[in-house]
């Protein structure tokens, strides 16, 4: 009686893991794409924009250089926390006017922009997160003053 019940115990224990469940779980779909990746690109994207205008403009060297280090500086760490590749960004196809003060308010937009962006993120993120991205956010602007 005993081995009886000793075996239907058993098998009742081990029943769950001979089932389908064990090998065959659903996982559910994949992650989709982390919400920081367009942060990232756009991250790239403004340290292109910086780089052009800079070829545009070597003048403008030690106002935009930093700037423009800053955002790969940025783009790097979000690659890294997303871990995803920072691939950088092609050159900025967007037309850089002609004169300075028409330069510096189309970049001054774009980090305004990216300033909005991030700081909306921060808002939105996890505890871990919130930290890089208030500190992108205040970068920005930043950004924003320098270029005035």
């Amino acid at each position: 009686m005993l081995g009886a019940g000793a075996l239907l115990a058993l098998g009742g224990a081990t029943a769950p893991l001979t089932g389908c469940d064990l090998f065959d779980r659903d996982e559910g779909p994949p992650p989709g794409p982390d919400p920081l990746e367009p942060l990232a690109a756009e991250a790239r994207d403004l340290a292109a924009r910086h780089r052009a205008a800079l070829a545009a403009d070597p003048d403008l060297a030690e106002l935009l250089t930093p700037i423009a280090e800053a955002h790969e500086a940025h783009a790097g760490e979000l690659a890294r926390l997303t871990r995803r590749s920072a691939a950088a960004a092609a050159p900025s196809t967007a037309a850089t006017p002609g004169d300075r003060a028409a330069v510096l308010a189309a970049l001054r937009e774009a980090e305004q922009h990216g300033r909005e962006t991030a700081a909306k993120l921060c808002a939105e993120a996890p505890a871990g997160r919130a930290a890089l991205l208030g500190s992108i956010a205040a970068a920005r602007a930043t950004h924003v003053e320098a270029l005035r």
